[in-house]
């Protein structure tokens, strides 16, 4: 690849790529779901499907030529309503066509309800060494009101194959549910550490627009109450030995073992990633520019445009100023925030761009600095919000 000088482009290195991996199926639709799934009806065309991903993988091949993968993560919808034979023709053909790390982690986001031992087996043996389930809730009253199809005796059961299989699994949670109160939050968490994974996602429950809870909101917990469950969970993940390292995610600290989500760090420093499978997105930089791309959402549509040669309905160059704020809208996330050099080596970008709005944030106590880095502030993690809006461009 030809180098272009840092005066012409601004980029002059390449940041880490991950690649991100689509399957937009699911048994039923959550309400509070605003994620590209789609209910299964009748049946899932899956071997297809993992046909039409490899073509997209390799239509796309030019646009990261050369570079290597360091971490891949299947999301959905639910992947693991797919075979492992499945998963593993697609993960040879993967290694066949990019260079992946030895050491990359290869995360398959799983639901309770899809869980069989010799699947989970079968995952295993196909190279992925990351699970990533989405228990929610162990209280029978709030799985049943997010729509869940499991109940706690399954998700408990889950967990038990999955720590069979994996020593490294990260447990989805949400909090603020509808009418939950701050001991049932309590025995959630408690019940989460006793399981002993080595990552936790805890998520405040919020009503995004084009959901069934959008349009019929339930009664949930007062700012104040949903407050308090915040901080009751972060103060039992600390006296659990979990680091608080980013919104959402404790990790279990451990001496020789970084349980991060290495994948969902990349995102958060503003790495690439190329996405493929419907609905999926990526971020993919050259020397020269910044683009994002989007597939076709629907499954039938991506399936069809896959057949022509591409699934790729939007591709646009992320204009210079839009930068500073889509970097701090995900380095901001994590709590040690960012090192100074990374805003120039990822954004191409002199730190004098957002010198004044770092300096307006650390004077209302968003943010502190020193000469390395800039990290929010507690009060900075609690009004996320605020603090990224002081990076939104003209």
């Amino acid at each position: 690849m030809q180098t272009v000088s840092f005066s012409q482009s601004g980029l002059t290195a390449l940041p880490p790529l991950a690649l991100y991996i689509h399957f937009p199926w699911c048994v039923r639709k959550c309400p509070y779901c605003d994620f590209n799934s789609h209910a299964v009806k009748d049946g899932i065309p899956e071997q297809r499907y993992i046909d039409a991903l490899i073509t997209d993988l390799e239509s796309n091949l030019p646009q990261v030529w050369g570079r290597s993968v360091s971490s891949i993560f299947m999301g959905g919808g639910t992947p693991s309503l797919f075979s492992a034979a499945s998963m593993d023709r697609l993960l040879e053909a993967i290694r066949a066509r990019i260079k992946l790390n030895p050491d990359a982690e290869i995360t398959l986001e799983a639901n309770p309800g899809t869980f069989e031992i010799e699947k989970f087996a079968g995952y295993r043996a196909a190279g992925i060494n990351r699970l990533s389930i989405g228990i929610q809730s162990f209280n029978a009253t709030h799985l049943s009101a997010l729509g869940r199809i499991h109940n706690r005796d399954e998700a408990l059961r889950a967990i038990e194959i999955a720590a069979q299989h994996f020593d490294n699994f990260n447990l989805d949670l949400m909090y603020a549910l509808p009418k939950q109160t701050l001991a049932e939050a309590e025995a959630d968490i408690d019940q989460a550490i006793a399981c002993g994974s080595t990552h936790l996602s805890a998520y405040h429950l919020t009503l995004e627009p084009n959901t069934l809870f959008h349009r019929y909101p339930p009664a949930l917990p007062d700012d104040d109450l949903a407050a308090d469950m915040q901080e009751m969970i972060e103060a039992k993940l600390a006296a659990a030995g979990f680091g608080h390292y980013e919104t959402s995610a404790f990790y279990k600290q451990h001496p020789s073992k970084d349980h991060r989500s290495q994948h969902n760090l990349n995102y958060w420093q503003f790495g690439d990633y190329l996405g493929i499978g419907a609905g999926a997105h990526g971020k993919i930089s050259f020397h020269d520019k910044i683009i994002r791309q989007a597939r076709f959402k629907q499954p039938t549509e991506y399936l069809a445009k896959m057949a022509m040669g591409s699934a790729i309905q939007s591709e646009e160059i992320i204009e210079k100023s839009a930068l500073p704020f889509e970097f701090m809208l995900n380095t901001l996330r994590l709590t040690g925030g960012f090192p100074i050099a990374l805003f120039t080596e990822r954004t191409g970008l002199p730190m004098s761009k957002v010198v004044y709005e770092i300096e307006r944030a650390c004077t209302e106590g968003l943010l502190e600095r020193d000469l390395h880095h800039v990290r929010p502030t507690l009060k900075g993690q609690r009004f996320l919000n605020v603090l990224m809006e002081r990076f939104l461009p003209d």
